[in-house]
């Protein structure tokens, strides 16, 4: 269980979902490990935070576990995105812990957002990575192109193929390079629903070495925690994808403290 993740199902406002998958790694592999690698790492934190006044025990959050990953990453994602359904329904924000980033899809089917928000080394634009339509580095493109996602603004890439690039200049597409992402603001419709995805990669691997496809000159924990903070109160759903277990627990950690930011920033906003 994430520590302070107690509240009962029935009256959570924050859902857990553990999401192990782990096929598609295209370099180093381990992010079935990911989400309870997560959960163990945020047992050092403590529970009150202080910038918003708030325990984490108080804000009725419940970690229902993991949802058992398999090897077809279709029917998983299908899988996954009717647990993520089910606390959207149930008035719960979802947040899942991955796993590739290829469970970002289940979430975006799930809450279906207006806006997709994600934090990430790479543009994962492409149609097919390696011959594999469902790879980990296709989920933006999955979810501009198939998941009725009317745009995406992408945090901290510094990497791509050209056809990724040619995609990335669409009018649907933001692209905020990691030396902008500092004087970067959401700006959202009222109206707008939003789903945020960090992807542990945006980080300098300085940071997160623990991830399967490290790439240098990335951002610092601190950015990527200014970008959760001011995204989360917009977001109707969240996730925190490819950690893997390379590392003496950094990336973990670093997952976890922008879960906790997430969830903090996202029940202050509504208060």
């Amino acid at each position: 269980m994430f520590p302070g993740a107690t509240a009962d199902r029935e009256v959570a406002d924050y859902v857990l979902l553990g999401a192990p998958l782990d096929i598609s790694t295209s370099f180093e592999p381990g992010t079935r490990f990911g989400p309870n690698r997560i959960r163990r790492f945020a047992g050092s934190f403590d529970d009150y935070d202080r910038r918003t006044d708030q325990f984490f025990t108080d804000l009725r959050v419940h970690d229902a576990g993991d949802v058992r990953a398999w090897d077809d990453a279709p029917e998983y994602v299908e899988w996954l995105a009717g647990s993520v359904r089910d606390a959207v329904w149930d008035d719960a924000v979802p947040v899942v812990i991955g796993g590739e980033h290829t469970v970002t899809a289940a979430g975006v089917t799930g809450v279906d957002p207006d806006v997709f928000v994600c934090l990430d080394a790479h543009l994962d634009l492409r149609r097919a990575y390696d011959g594999n339509e469902w790879s980990h580095a296709t989920v933006t493109r999955r979810v501009l192109d198939e998941l009725g996602v009317d745009e995406a603004v992408i945090l901290g890439a510094r990497t791509g193929s050209p056809d990724e690039w040619e995609r990335a200049a669409a009018d649907d597409v933001t692209v905020v390079e990691p030396e902008a992402v500092p004087d970067w603001e959401p700006a959202f419709d009222g109206d707008q629903s939003v789903y945020l995805s960090v992807d542990i990669d945006a980080a300098d691997p300085a940071f997160a070495p623990g991830t399967g496809t490290t790439e240098p000159f990335g951002l610092t924990s601190r950015e990527m925690r200014d970008v959760v903070r001011a995204v989360a109160p917009h977001a109707d759903g969240f996730d925190v994808v490819e950690v893997n277990d390379r590392d003496d627990g950094q990336a973990a950690s670093l997952a976890a403290k922008l879960l906790r930011e997430f969830v903090f920033a996202h029940a202050a906003g509504r208060s």
